[in-house]
């Protein structure tokens, strides 16, 4: 069937090009449906992970959050498939490799991918139905947007308080000092367009959105006359385009569509701006402002202004070597870079940002001098052909790389072309950039062009925003006063109706919520549409270097690691591991300076770094084993001095450089600090789960609340010179020990690649055999834990935590298909739905032999704790369907059977082996988990799940201190 369609045309599109490229290995094919002007692009490629994406310009000019409300209301059930919730019920009945929706500045988006062909066109069904003909239920705009409900919802006697997914979705997210960085600038830099509004929703805002404005926005934006498909995979555009037809676009004639888009009108003298952000009450102001610099450019969708944007941001602020970064690392005006820095090439003009954290309010003008001088000084002094060189080598080593662990491969491709279709531009042409890197090779031989890229964007750009974001401490009580004050006053003038009205709304939701809908209808994939196990891939072994080689179709780059055994390291060294992986490829080596070195890792290579990794054995969680990495990647003609570069780096790395090391780990402190409120169920989960097995207490003090506490108390000690000097010495004896060990190598590239690079290998290393000393190990770890960790946040994030078993007791299948069951049938609607948090579940981590329930921007506490218990009582006493275990099963399933960048399944199959996770093993497992029963779920939840054993711990604000301790929680300060 597919041969015959591959170059047909279907009758209601026109093809309006094709376009190979080479590089990419697929042809680039660009379609309009005849009747309605909807523009499909499709990516052909040789490869059976197939993505769908579809598109919607959205424009919304006020801060309610309106896109991004539709965004989660669409998915609440359409006119085909009219049940509650058919995005979260697909999500259980499909072998998906990735399912979401996403809010930009300036676009709406709805892609799926999938490698099995009756659930792609299942999930195609669902989705193409709740884009173009959703329900959108009043009940469910109240449940994902936002809605006013007494604080016990069926007695009015108490508060009235705000209650929503997104409310509380926006309210996480916005207590991030950079997002309110990164809002308060766009919106000074963009006065009159889309993005001077908050996309996501303000929380102050939010709240204002009527149910009749969301429909409004649904029926003028939501058109196919104003949507981009885009597809990639081996199913023929023949086949995609049956479909959409058949499912969506024949119902539609053309619309007009008005939107506003258009450039921003541009300012004639630089701003300053100055706004405060919320800390803690006592937690003090010092050395808390941060002061970011921002630009307006050009069209992000004209190739030639965007390829030079990300040339200008790579020249100043690549690495360490760049002038800019390394005026913003060494400056005394702060601790760090703002991690706003760079080019921001998404919205329809882009901006160049750079700035500082950890400053004073006052030290703006001394900022804005720093920078202005700096770029002065590259304009008189220009950049040298070497620099610019490496950094058209990295666009091109970007071009090539098959990235896609984390992200379906041919979902970031889409992306990258999603900018300029949206905008206007051609999408193929930022796709291809072959042709323009060979013309920028060519400009860049000027030593004027560069020089007077900076001049015209920068230099001479009046249309600049400096923005001061400084700490206040009586902010966010000001603000929650504020917020009560006017829900106390909303409450007083309520009529004896409204009072009814806001109570049966409540009770309406509940009996939704609860309300078992009839499923049925809606597509599935079962237990016989499970694939047989891919086969995974295999590398040969050669003894004399002790190298693992693997040939992958990595469009033409390679991979090289050296992997040592950990040695003995008493717990002071073990706690400088992150440091030292953090700093290995920061600094100097042999005679080089740090400053030299990063022109050299830049020119040879697409990177390199450190990393540690430890586990348990398969049948002992507490038996642990830990190994050093060191990695780098290089277009395939660097492969030489690729090796050498690892080999210099594992011998000959410098931990003299004080002032460089002092301001990494300040950067470090930053850069933890800001993660909190993104990772809170992350930090949460870790955290309760500390005590219950080695590594998860190692994970805890490396990465965890106690590690980013640690780095903090580190980062103020070495203000003390002595310290840093103890510091930096105990670093250098740390990689003494480290560099003499024995140790393998992996190689990973095309076949015609690999038998130099051994030879290389083997060259490079002939004389340097090491010796291996004795390992690592741990002792067992096992206590309770009950905390609550207090920082900067408006929203909870709660965790439990058991101890389990490892990976291959007979038990662990069925606890790992337990924690979907809990999530699917109990804690997503408890948890989310109605406890109007996020997103909550629970899952078995059988690294570490725990199982552990969280919650995400959770506006709750206590309740979501009770919650976890009550879905273990669920389990025990309700009546539970076949379907329900099936579909938890395929969720376990899906994860196993992910499919990972061709470099990605070779690294994972390499250090599976290291931790004896053998191909037998993981048979094993996922057999076990395809046969588990109900009474096996039921079994292990009694056996290991027992309340009185749960380990606590969650992350919320100052303000539940009292709550936190009448839990019996010990309180720690972050």
């Amino acid at each position: 069937m597919a041969a015959a369609t591959d170059n047909a045309i279907h009758p209601a599109f026109e093809k309006i090009r094709s376009h190979r490229i080479g590089t990419l290995n697929l042809e680039v094919e660009e379609y309009r449906h005849k009747k309605t002007g909807a523009r499909h692009l499709h990516l052909a490629a040789d490869n059976d992970e197939n993505v769908f994406f579809v598109a919607l310009r959205t424009f919304p000019m006020d801060s309610t959050g309106v896109a991004h409300i539709l965004e989660h209301t669409a998915l609440c059930g359409s006119e085909r498939y009219p049940v509650r919730d058919p995005f979260f019920m697909m999500i259980r009945r499909s072998l998906n490799t990735f399912m979401n929706a996403f809010t930009s500045s300036d676009w709406t988006a709805y892609p799926f991918a999938s490698m099995n062909r009756k659930d792609f066109d299942n999930l195609l069904s669902v989705y193409l139905d709740s884009v173009f003909f959703s329900k959108l239920d009043p009940l469910d705009f109240a449940q994902e947007g936002h809605r006013l409900e007494f604080d016990k919802p069926d007695d009015p006697s108490s508060d009235l308080v705000y209650r929503g997914v997104v409310y509380n979705e926006m309210k996480g997210a916005m207590s991030a000092p950079t997002s309110q960085l990164w809002q308060n600038l766009t919106s000074h830099l963009f006065p009159t367009t889309t993005y001077h509004y908050n996309s996501g929703g303000e929380p102050d805002h939010i709240v204002d959105l009527t149910y009749q404005d969301l429909v409004k926005f649904y029926k003028h934006h939501y058109h196919p006359s104003n949507a981009i498909f885009a597809t990639y995979g081996n199913i023929p555009a023949y086949e995609h385009h049956e479909k959409f037809e058949e499912l969506a676009l024949k119902q539609f004639d053309k619309l007009d569509i008005e939107l506003p888009v258009r450039d921003e009108k541009r300012m004639f003298a630089p701003m300053r701006v100055e706004q405060g952000y919320a800390v803690n009450e006592g937690e003090g102001s010092e050395n808390k402002t941060h002061i970011v610099m921002g630009w307006l450019l050009g069209h992000s969708f004209d190739l030639q202004e965007n390829l030079e944007g990300q040339l200008l941001s790579s020249v100043l602020l690549e690495n360490s070597a760049s002038p800019l970064m390394r005026a913003l690392e060494t400056t005394d005006l702060g601790h760090a870079p703002s991690p706003m820095c760079g080019l921001e090439d998404s919205n329809r003009e882009m901006t160049f940002v750079c700035g500082i954290e950890g400053s004073e309010p006052e030290r703006r003008y001394e900022l804005e001098q720093l920078v202005e001088s700096t770029l002065q000084k590259v304009v008189d002094e220009g950049i040298s052909q070497e620099r610019l060189e490496a950094i058209l080598h990295q666009l091109e080593l970007h071009q090539r790389e098959i990235a896609g662990d984390s992200f379906p491969y041919g979902l970031q491709l889409i992306m990258h072309a999603i900018s300029p279709m949206v905008h206007g531009g051609d999408p193929v042409e930022l796709l291809d950039l072959e042709p323009v890197l060979a013309t920028l090779r060519e400009k860049i031989k000027d030593p004027d062009y560069v020089p007077g890229l900076i001049r015209r964007k920068l230099l001479d750009n009046p249309h600049r925003v400096t923005l001061t974001l400084r700490p206040d401490e009586n902010l966010e009580s000001q603000h929650q006063k504020a917020i009560r004050e006017t829900l106390a006053k909303r409450k007083a003038s309520l009529s004896e109706e409204e009072v009814q009205q806001i109570v049966e709304r409540a009770q309406a939701l509940e009996e939704r919520q609860l309300r078992k809908d009839d499923d049925s209808i809606l597509p599935k994939v079962g237990l016989d549409d499970v694939p047989l196990q891919m086969p995974e891939p295999v590398g040969s072994y050669d003894a004399e270097i002790g190298a693992t080689v693997y040939a992958r179709g990595t469009n033409g780059l390679v991979y090289q690691q050296v992997v040592l055994p950990l040695p003995a390291l008493s717990k002071d060294e073990l706690l400088l591991l992150p440091y030292y992986t953090t700093l290995i490829s920061e600094l100097g080596c042999g005679d080089l300076d740090y400053l030299q070195m990063q022109d050299r890792i830049s020119a040879e290579s697409g990177g390199i770094g450190a990393s540690f990794t430890a586990k348990g054995r398969i049948d002992d969680v507490q038996a642990m084993s830990g190994y050093l990495i060191f990695s780098g990647k290089a277009l395939a003609r660097n492969s030489a001095a690729l090796t050498r570069l690892l080999k210099d780096v594992y011998t000959g790395v410098r931990f003299d450089e004080h002032d460089r090391i002092r301001e990494i780990v300040a950067q470090a402190r930053a850069r933890r600090e800001q993660a909190v409120t993104g990772s809170g169920h992350a930090l949460a989960m870790g955290a309760a789960a500390q005590g219950l097995s080695a590594g998860a207490w190692l994970t805890f003090r490396l990465g965890g609340l106690e590690g980013i506490r640690g780095t903090k108390a580190l980062d103020k000690s070495l203000k003390d010179e002595q310290a840093l000097k103890d510091f930096c010495a105990s670093l250098a004896a740390l990689h003494d020990k480290i560099r003499n060990q024995g140790r393998q190598f992996l190689l990973i590239g095309e076949d015609g690649q690999l038998a130099p690079m051994l030879d290389d290998l083997k060259a490079c290393w002939q004389n340097d055999s090491g010796e291996t000393s004795e390992s690592w190990s741990m002792e067992p770890v096992n206590y309770n834990t009950r905390e609550a960790w207090l920082t900067s946040t408006q929203v909870n994030f709660c965790a439990k935590a058991y101890s389990t078993v490892a990976v291959d007791h007979p038990d662990a299948a069925a606890l790992t298909v337990l924690g979907g069951f809990l999530r699917n049938g109990y804690l997503h609607r408890a948890i989310r739905e109605k406890g109007g948090a996020y997103g909550g579940g629970s899952g078995q981590d059988s690294v570490n032999g725990v199982f552990r329930f969280f919650s995400y921007r959770d506006p709750r506490l206590a309740e979501t704790l009770d919650d976890f218990d009550a879905a273990l009582e669920w389990l025990r006493t309700e009546q539970h369907d076949h379907q329900s275990l099936e579909e938890a099963i395929l969720g376990v399933i899906g994860q196993l059977d992910r499919p990972r960048s061709p470099a990605g399944a070779a690294r994972h199959a390499f250090h599976n082996g290291l931790f004896g996770r053998s191909p037998e093993q993981r048979a094993r497992f996922r057999e076990r988990v395809l046969g588990v029963t109900m009474d096996e779920l039921r079994r292990v939840a009694d056996t290991w799940l027992k309340p009185e054993n749960a380990s606590v711990a969650v992350v919320t604000s100052p303000d539940n201190r009292e709550v936190a301790e009448g839990l019996g929680l010990a309180i720690q300060e972050l």
